[in-house]
């Protein structure tokens, strides 16, 4: 009597079986994409870890401003008083280099009474000379050869105003040295102002130092 080969392979066996009888394939379980909020949350906790590198932010974009000059520091800096000092505290600062100041901008502003009484807006000329004035900050420095007295604004160049800046705003003004003539007393700087993320006001300044040459170029 001759017996049936018995087929060996697995799957062989499998097809030899009734369906009832057949073993079903087991799933895998692939793990499920984490809810935006968990994905929100994670990213945040990593964030908060010590290890984690801090992300920089640009300095217009922060909430909680340092202070590097407060405004005692600012009065023995520049000659400006009340109502047209314009600059509150320094955040940044490099002596001869660059500096960024915070103007806080509110309705008790001398200017407001008058421009304009139904619609307050600070002047453009007012943004122009607050920038003037960080960039004294700037260039009245010992380190720089400069002195409490000795510069004075005698140019603007290039200067754009992007949205009007109103009261309750604070006003981010950073100012950077791009060309010194020490022998002519000239400097030569660029700024621009912010309001949150937005740019309102830019241009290029000349300074003149009183205590050089009278020849410029």
């Amino acid at each position: 009597m001759e017996t049936a080969a018995v087929p060996t392979s697995r799957s062989a066996c499998r097809a030899a079986l009734p369906s009832s009888l057949a073993p079903r394939q087991s799933r895998v379980a692939l793990p499920r994409r984490a809810a935006p909020m968990q994905r929100l949350v994670a990213r945040r906790s990593a964030a908060a870890d010590d290890n984690a590198p801090a992300e920089e932010l640009p300095i217009k974009k922060r909430f909680a401003f340092p202070t590097v000059m407060d405004i005692n520091k600012i009065r023995e800096i520049l000659p400006h008083r009340f109502p047209f000092l314009f600059v509150d505290k320094v955040i940044e600062y490099k002596a001869g280099e660059y500096a960024v100041a915070i103007k806080n901008v509110t309705i008790n502003d001398d200017f407001f009474r008058g421009h304009f009484p139904d619609r307050p807006i600070m002047p453009g000329v007012l943004m122009i000379e607050a920038m003037a004035q960080v960039g004294g900050i700037v260039m009245l420095q010992p380190e720089v050869g400069g002195s409490h007295d000795n510069f004075y604004l005698t140019g603007v160049d290039k200067v754009k105003f992007r949205k009007p800046v109103l009261p309750g705003d604070t006003l981010v003004m950073r100012v950077s040295q791009i060309q010194y003539q020490k022998a002519f007393g000239v400097v030569k700087m660029e700024g621009k102002a912010y309001v949150d993320d937005n740019v309102v006001c830019e241009g290029e300044f000349r300074l003149k130092s009183a205590t050089g040459k009278n020849k410029e170029t």
